[in-house]
């Protein structure tokens, strides 16, 4: 008996069951991700980080290479970066708005699938704003207008901030991210526009003795163009962080 009373008694702690830990992993996600850590209530971050975020420290672009397909596509010229950028912008902004209004509503299972939903039905407003009102961009755009839908940009912002945080800074989180966005096709447009065309906004900026590079309507030249640019991105956030 005391033999059997000094033996050290090993308990083996089953696995947690399948039914349980669901219900444990959809009770997690009832509650809105992000709000609480802790116990603790979370704070959203501040619009001045997320402006910052957006434009210029997390540029979806120059930082994230996010969206790269409908870049080197469409900004040949600066009037279609721009278009392109304000038509993503609207998109974000609403879709953000929207998700974060209804997070908590919606099943962990099928968020994606219903982000998909949220964003395509924006995309089709967009998209049907710009044959009424803006035919010729519109016909110069092409596919890419719908192609916002599968933009990595707005998912990601949907499941990465608007599903995890409170309407106001969902928003300034689209339109941070839709301006760093514009602003990045719309600088490369002007330098694709410029040394491929001499032109700006079809306006004339350089001598009529200048000889365009066709190299620069191309493909080969718009991946020129993104690498060139993001060195220089890169460049100036270093010597920023040095100083």
């Amino acid at each position: 008996m005391n033999d059997i009373e000094n033996k050290d008694v090993e308990v083996e702690i089953l696995p947690e069951p399948e039914e349980a830990a669901e219900e444990k992993t959809q009770a997690e996600a009832a509650a809105s991700p992000g709000d609480v850590t802790g116990g603790q209530k979370k704070q959203p971050p501040k619009i001045k980080d997320i402006v910052l975020d957006g434009v210029w420290r997390k540029n979806p672009i120059f930082v994230q290479l996010l969206g790269m397909c409908s870049t080197l596509a469409v900004t040949t010229t600066l009037a279609n970066g721009i278009a392109l950028g304000l038509c993503t912008t609207v998109v974000l902004i609403f879709s953000n708005l929207f998700i974060s209004a209804v997070r908590k509503l919606i099943p962990r299972q099928v968020r994606i699938a219903s982000y998909i939903v949220i964003i395509s039905s924006f995309v089709t407003v967009v998209e049907l704003v710009m044959k009424a009102y803006f035919p010729e961009l519109n016909k110069s755009l092409g596919l890419f207008i719908p192609l916002i839908v599968v933009n990595c940009i707005i998912l990601a912002r949907a499941e990465a901030f608007a599903s995890r945080n409170p309407v106001i800074p969902s928003v300034m989180d689209g339109l941070s991210m839709g301006l760093g966005f514009t602003l990045a096709l719309s600088v490369m447009g002007t330098v694709r526009e410029i040394l491929g065309s001499g032109t700006i906004l079809g306006m004339r900026v350089l001598p009529e003795s200048y000889i365009p590079v066709m190299l620069f309507k191309t493909p080969a030249g718009a991946f020129i163009t993104l690498g060139i640019l993001i060195a220089v991105f890169t460049a100036i956030n270093k010597s920023k962080e040095k100083k």
